[in-house]
Formats: C-alpha cells, structure tokens, sequence
C-alpha cells in the first residue's frame, strides 16, 4: 500500500455532530491503517450483546479476551477482528500503535495467549476508499485526537465519545455534552 502524507495510523476519529450516519453517530474510531489508497479502522465503543463464545468460539478461553463483542464498523460484519494489547509485539499481525495491534489469521492461539495482556475482538470494520476519509475531514464529519492508553480497551466504552471529547477542551468540552436527541435539549 501506498504512503500517504500526514497518515493518520494510530488515531483516534471523533465523529463530529455533522456526521448523521447512524452507523457512526457519537462513535471513537481506532485508525488500524491509512494509506494512499484508503483507511481502515475500528469502533470501539459499541458493545455488542453478542458473547464471544457465540461469535467466535475458537477464541474462547484465549487470556484477556473482553467477553463482548464490538461492532468494529458497517463493513463485512461477518468478519471477525481481535486487536490486542501484545506483551511480545512481534506475534501481532500489524502493530497500529505503542505494543497494540491487529492478530494475524494464521496466528497459533497458545502463542497469542502467551503474547497478549489484553485483547478485543470485533465483527467487522470501518473502511474508507482512496481519499475518502480526507474528504470526511475536509467537511468537518471527525475530529482527531492522539489515544490515551485508557481508551483503547476502556472498561466504560458507551462514554468513551464524551470522554475524549472533554479531554480535547475547549468548545469540544462543550460537544461532550450533547444529548442522543439534541431536539431534547
């Protein structure tokens, strides 16, 4: 793939109140790739009722593994993506930032325990085509923020979005604070 100037790998997208896709609304995005040819990333603050045990039975048992399941994005929800935390960071299929990364398909699940501190798994992901997400940006639909560690596999993912939002201040502070149905405002 493609480099792109000013990549956007490793950060956070913050949908913005403009964004009315409801796929997206008050969604945090995790950035797993960004090049010339397009983006990739993953939700992760929608929780899915879903266990993992019924979404994915071969992991079950894996250490660290959240027992939920996220909704990773609209697209190919029939795809499962576990991003973990990696002890040995060299077992990651990808590394998106610091020692967090995407697990390989192929990856052997007594190494990836042995690997892993902790790990999520998510059915499908968000995508982008080539200049898409700059398009997004350009019309103001995200906002960008750097990750804290907390927010990656936070234990309080439906206040994830207010959270980021009021650790970028400012008039984004003020954002944190919309309710689902503005009109209820």
């Amino acid at each position: 793939m493609g480099a792109v100037e000013n990549s956007l790998r490793g950060q956070l997208l913050i949908a913005s109140p403009v964004l009315t896709d409801p796929n997206f609304f008050k969604t945090v995005i995790l950035v797993a790739e960004h090049t010339a040819e397009g983006a990739m990333g993953l939700v992760l603050n929608r929780r899915t009722p879903a266990a993992v045990a019924d979404a994915a039975p071969h992991l079950v048992g894996l250490g660290g593994i959240d027992a939920s399941v996220f909704v990773g994005g609209p697209v190919d929800r029939g795809s499962v993506f576990v991003l973990a935390d990696f002890e040995q960071p060299a077992e990651a299929g990808s590394i998106v930032l610091w020692d967090v990364g995407l697990l390989a398909q192929e990856a052997d699940q007594e190494l990836f325990e042995a690997a892993t501190r902790h790990a999520r798994v998510f059915a499908g992901y968000a995508g982008w085509g080539a200049g898409q997400l700059e398009g997004e940006l350009d019309e103001d639909a995200w906002f960008v923020e750097e990750p804290a560690e907390s927010d990656i596999f936070t234990a309080d993912p439906d206040r994830l979005w207010s959270a980021v939002l009021r650790r970028k201040g400012g008039q984004y502070a003020v954002l944190s604070l919309m309710p689902d149905d503005p009109a209820l405002n």
